[in-house]
């Protein structure tokens, strides 16, 4: 069986408060996007090792019992029966880019695993397993836009429909340490929360939607800040770096025109 994790862009993020198990709470609308990868599992008949692992696309530069997809077939099997498995994962999302790729991956997996060998593993059960992989996993479970709250795993749907509006989600080659990102910003509570802010006209998200990690990281990485003004430059009704980065992305009404650097990743598609 087959399915294809898409990812996410995150529509403004306030970091709220540290906790004291070291993590921060935060604040942020998960929204889908249809930029996706591809994960194959199928019984595997020749061999009687657990799972035999396999990559595609952009190379996956970690050992195959350190993947995602691989700690969720674990995570499953500590409660539930599955025979030896044969996993693929063709990757189209990039790494490090804050658009929850690695966390859809495992999500995913978790789903696949379940209804190929009909484990009837409880919804609940599934969140739960889903939050041990990640904090970004549960939200691909449902998979539908959400504000998020906690460390990003407690979820509420939300209505938001951006289908009449066009994309365009840009990667440069920066990577952002997630650590690092945390580490340049002063968590504080916020006066208006982003699920009635999401509400008001997507024009008016740029004056009143912000994702805290943009100072510092556009800081250190002044190209990343560039990136998002020349996204607003092209019309973007509204640009935001996704999660904390290195991508970020713009809503248009029409479709972009856009003159990117060759080596960065770009991606343009109505929604």
């Amino acid at each position: 069986m087959i399915c294809y994790p898409n990812s996410k862009i995150n529509i403004g993020l306030n970091v709220v408060e540290k906790r004291a198990d070291g993590y921060h709470n935060i604040e942020t609308i998960f929204y889908p996007i249809p930029l996706k990868d591809a994960l194959e599992a199928v019984i595997n008949k020749d061999g009687e090792s657990d799972y035999i692992y396999s990559n595609s696309g952009i190379e996956v530069d970690a050992k195959p019992e350190d993947n995602i997809c691989i700690k969720a077939l674990r995570l499953i099997k500590e409660n539930y029966t599955v025979p030896p498995v044969k996993v693929h994962l063709h990757k189209m999302i990039p790494f490090g880019a804050g658009l929850g790729g690695g966390s859809a991956d495992g999500a995913f997996m978790l789903k696949l695993i379940n209804k190929e060998f009909e484990l009837n593993i409880p919804d609940k059960e599934i969140h739960q397993m889903a939050t041990r992989l990640g904090a970004d996993c549960p939200f691909f479970i449902n998979n539908q836009s959400a504000y998020a709250t906690g460390i990003g795993e407690i979820l509420e749907p939300i209505e938001l429909n951006l289908s009449d509006y066009h994309l365009a989600l840009v990667k440069p080659q920066i990577h952002v340490s997630t650590p690092q990102a945390y580490a340049g910003v002063k968590p504080q509570a916020t006066e208006h929360s982003l699920k009635e802010l999401v509400k008001l006209p997507i024009e008016q998200w740029k004056h009143h939607i912000k994702n805290d990690f943009e100072a510092s990281v556009f800081k250190q990485f002044p190209e990343i800040g560039r990136l998002k003004m020349q996204l607003y430059e092209a019309g973007a009704l509204y640009a935001c770096m996704s999660g904390s980065g290195s991508s970020v992305f713009g809503i248009f009404k029409e479709k972009p025109s856009l003159d990117i650097k060759e080596d960065y990743f770009t991606w343009i598609k109505k929604l």
